[in-house]
């Protein structure tokens, strides 16, 4: 069996999200959620990419990074991640004391699956060979056992302070976004060795119709978090992590029209943060047509549901469980995160 049993604690599966066969009052949920809280011991944290219902009966909302220094504080027996795969097993990382569930084992990352640790440390070995002198620097869109390969964890948040840390007669091997990379290599003016991944949601912003959404809406401002392509980026007036997105709108106090280049559900915490403003969703484009689609949401987010929140909550299931990799990447990620 190899080092890195990634497939141990998650499997994939295509990524349509179906509706629950069964409704159930959203309300009702919310307040049974908030029951079964105290009931269970646990404390609920919502990453800004899953709905809103479930950010509002959340106990944390926040970034990656947010939610990672967050999970220390956490006093509760239990966690609740909702989020994706590699967010609840860093949680699980940072608390090896503490149960930490994941509403649906299948919400994975696009991005986490473009890099496995098997390839990654055979193409550290290769660069090794050639007489490369690097450190790793890893998103922490990654699965734990990519990060107990890596000498540095960042968030969209953390990034450039993170890369500036990496002593400068070293060559930088930046996993798994080349959007983020190529960015980050932009800032800090750090050549980087870039691995070829790419989020499913922000690679496929069209930038002809958020020209087209930003002409229909004069004096409007765009705003884009650094996994979208360059494209993008070189006509946004603000780029950002999530929660730089947040404290920036809540700084400009003239009534604006932003539009949104990330995940749609992000909105919903724009909107509570500065409700003088209106947001819109820059639109993406289907990669097989061309037409352009609804799918800014991330469809491994969108597996979060109240009545998977709430049935995780009574069974205790699923949970994440602690692999041997752990170890090594609590050290990187209390250094990369916490200090």
């Amino acid at each position: 069996m190899s080092e890195f049993d990634e497939k141990s604690t998650l499997k994939l599966s295509p990524v349509t999200v179906t509706e629950p066969d069964v409704y159930e009052d959203p309300l009702e949920l919310m307040d049974e959620i908030d029951r079964l809280k105290v009931e269970k011991d646990a404390t609920i944290l919502a990453h800004y990419y899953v709905d809103g219902e479930i950010q509002d009966v959340a106990d944390f909302n926040g970034d990656s990074l947010k939610l990672a220094r967050d999970a220390t504080q956490v006093s509760t027996s239990t966690i609740v991640f909702c989020g994706v795969h590699f967010m609840a097993e860093s949680a699980k990382i940072l608390n090896p004391e503490k149960t930490v569930l994941l509403p649906d084992l299948l919400a994975g990352c696009s991005l986490a699956e473009s890099c496995h640790a098997e390839k990654l440390a055979a193409y550290q070995a290769d660069l090794r060979a050639k007489g490369h002198d690097f450190e790793t620097v890893s998103y922490i869109n990654t699965s734990a056992a990519v990060k107990s390969l890596s000498d540095w964890i960042v968030t969209s948040g953390n990034a450039r302070e993170i890369i500036e840390r990496v002593p400068t007669d070293k060559e930088i091997l930046f996993v798994p976004d080349q959007h983020l990379g190529r960015y980050l290599s932009e800032v800090t003016g750090r050549d980087m060795i870039l691995w070829p991944g790419s989020c499913m949601v922000h690679e496929i912003f069209s930038i002809q119709d958020m020209r087209r959404v930003k002409k229909n809406n004069p004096g409007s401002q765009v705003i884009a978090h650094p996994e979208c392509p360059k494209s993008i980026l070189d006509e946004s007036d603000f780029i950002g992590g999530t929660e730089k997105m947040r404290r920036h709108v809540m700084e400009v106090t003239e009534p604006t029209t932003f539009l949104v280049a990330t995940e749609s559900a992000m909105i919903h915490p724009l909107e509570k943060a500065a409700p003088q403003h209106k947001f819109l969703p820059v639109p993406g484009v289907m990669e097989s047509t061309g037409e352009t689609c609804a799918c800014n949401r991330c469809p491994h987010m969108a597996r979060n549901t109240l009545q998977k929140l709430r049935d995780c909550l009574k069974t205790g299931q699923p949970e994440i469980a602690w692999q041997p990799y752990f170890e090594k990447a609590q050290e990187v990620l209390t250094r990369s995160l916490l200090q």
